[in-house]
């Protein structure tokens, strides 16, 4: 099972917050959790997009459990720890049931291996990735994108001894990641781009075009969750362009959140940043800023 965080983009202004962009890797099951947060900015991946075969071989691979097994009692918070053998009902080769006492983890993924078996089989049958790979959820991670100002009361609540374990530890990785970021003192935010792709235009652009530009490269690249393509390969800047004209012609709005420019104003609010203008509201107050080719 896997928890990370990896800071993306991490900018610095005067007299503002700091705005962070991070790409984590977490179990979804605790994805609904991560959701309730209003301050972030977020996309994810899709299990709509993933090929079944690649969702099945990644929960064989690293199937997504808790962190910690407690035991059952009354209200939010487990008891302590559980170590108890699972009794599993099986059937043998004559048809005939019994049970297979298991580990808590050996039962656990005897479950994920219930779902690739009927999700195959469904998949056998002709059904979409969509409907087919909602069965093997449970056990599967998501890739997040993530961009806030604001990361205190999420490290209040999330980090506290009674949140869902699975959910501090994902909590403790994004605060430790980002303690140990060093930020650029850069007037835009703009994740997934290199400083020496952007800094290529300077001088042959007025400064608002480049920023225009690369802000949608920026967003086509957290629409995908990656710098690079989806089949691992670099990205191509024409490709990116494109993909971002058609997220706005489908009013696919949140990866235009995560971009940024420095206000130099903490009391100054745009949509969930402080301080730095949000790219998705600059672009709905003023459309010429949107630049496709």
């Amino acid at each position: 099972m896997t928890i990370t965080a990896k800071v993306i983009a991490h900018s610095r202004a005067e007299g503002v917050p700091d705005l962070i962009t991070l790409q984590l890797r977490y179990p979804r099951f605790i994805h609904s959790e991560f959701m309730t947060h209003r301050v972030f900015s977020r996309n994810a991946s899709s299990s709509r997009a993933i090929p079944i075969e690649r969702m099945i071989q990644d929960v064989i691979d690293d199937p997504a459990m808790p962190v910690a097994w407690g035991s059952n009692k009354p209200g939010m918070q487990a008891g302590e720890e559980c170590r108890e053998l699972v009794d599993v009902p099986e059937v043998n080769s004559f048809g005939e049931p019994f049970d297979q006492t298991l580990t808590r983890e050996l039962a656990w993924c005897s479950a994920r291996n219930r779902a690739v078996e009927v999700a195959s089989a469904f998949a056998k049958a002709g059904y979409h990735k969509q409907i087919v790979n909602r069965l093997l959820e449970p056990f599967a991670h998501i890739s997040v994108v993530v961009t806030a100002t604001e990361w205190d009361n999420f490290f209040a609540l999330r980090c506290h001894p009674d949140a869902d374990p699975t959910m501090r530890a994902l909590a403790e990785a994004i605060r430790d990641a980002i303690a140990k970021s060093n930020p650029h003192r850069v007037p835009n935010h703009l994740p997934y781009v290199t400083l020496k792709e952007s800094f290529a235009d300077v001088g042959n652009m007025p400064g608002k075009e480049v920023w225009a530009k690369w802000a949608m490269i920026s967003a086509a690249r957290c629409a995908r969750v990656s710098y690079l393509n989806h089949d691992g390969t670099d990205p191509d800047i024409e490709k990116d362009l494109a993909l971002a004209k058609r997220l706005l012609e489908a009013r696919h709005m949140s990866p235009f959140e995560h971009q940024g420019m420095a206000i130099k104003d903490r009391n100054i609010r745009s949509a969930n940043f402080v301080g730095w203008a949000q790219h998705r509201v600059l672009l709905e107050s003023n459309p010429d800023m949107m630049v496709t080719k």
